[in-house]
């Protein structure tokens, strides 16, 4: 059986992103991401949802996140569904489904013409992979 695992997304970031380094030196950044929904429901009314979603990316893109977006700026990214668990400090497991950001694009002047055209520079494939699960310290 084949497997697709494509996640597309347009939104808006929650917090500042916040970056970090693997003891590989690798950098790390995770964003929220909001993206909102407006329909009329049955009844005429207009109606409206947020959905919130936690994003990481890996790399040197991922420095470039973090030195041009700031909470509120607007985001289009594309990645694949990554789930996380891990054994909390108080002896629980917990889980999380977050995405992995791939590829992205600035969107409108949020990071200036400059960020832009760094963003979209090619980059080495050895660049977007993820680490290993044992470099990511939980």
């Amino acid at each position: 059986m084949a497997n697709f695992n494509k996640v597309i997304l347009l939104g808006r970031l929650t917090r500042d992103p916040q970056l970090s380094y693997l003891p590989s030196q690798t950098a790390v950044v995770d964003i929220g991401l909001a993206t909102g929904r407006k329909w009329t429901g049955q009844d005429g009314q207009q109606k409206e949802e947020t959905c919130f979603v936690d994003c990481r990316m890996f790399g040197k893109r991922a420095e470039v996140i973090n030195k041009y977006l700031k909470k509120g700026d607007p985001i289009f990214i594309e990645g694949r569904l990554t789930f996380d668990s891990w054994t909390s400090q108080d002896g629980a497991k917990r889980s999380k489904l977050r995405v992995t950001i791939e590829s992205f694009e600035f969107l409108g002047s949020a990071g200036g013409d400059r960020g832009q055209r760094e963003a979209e520079q090619p980059m080495p494939a050895d660049d977007v992979q993820e680490p290993p699960k044992d470099d990511i310290p939980f």
